[in-house]
């Protein structure tokens, strides 16, 4: 079974959400896909990762890396659940800190 980020677009709320940029020099990689996902899996609603428009469901580290984020890219993490602004947070943090790299 395919899986078509724009499938998610339609779902994804933007009212709460925070764009960010890439800044670690390997960009969005796979062990900094997998602390992400780590993190988003903790929400109780829908996390999203949106990039041009694309969106992926932050809670899969595959659907995160069909992104394509090397460093210098801007995405915009959203939450669907105003519950979960506490895990936005720290999914920010993590993104503004290089994911400890």
């Amino acid at each position: 079974m395919g899986c078509d980020s724009s499938d998610y677009s339609d779902n994804v709320n933007t009212a709460i959400s925070k764009t960010l940029r890439i800044v670690n020099d390997l960009g969005l990689h796979a062990r900094s896909a997998a602390k992400l996902a780590k993190l988003a899996a903790e929400a109780s609603g829908g996390v999203w990762i949106m990039k041009n428009g694309n969106a992926a469901d932050a809670t899969s580290m595959l659907d995160i890396l069909t992104l394509a984020c090397p460093k210098g890219t801007e995405i915009t993490i959203s939450v669907d659940d105003e519950a979960d602004v506490d895990i936005l947070e720290h999914i920010a943090a993590l993104v503004r800190s290089g994911f400890g790299e």
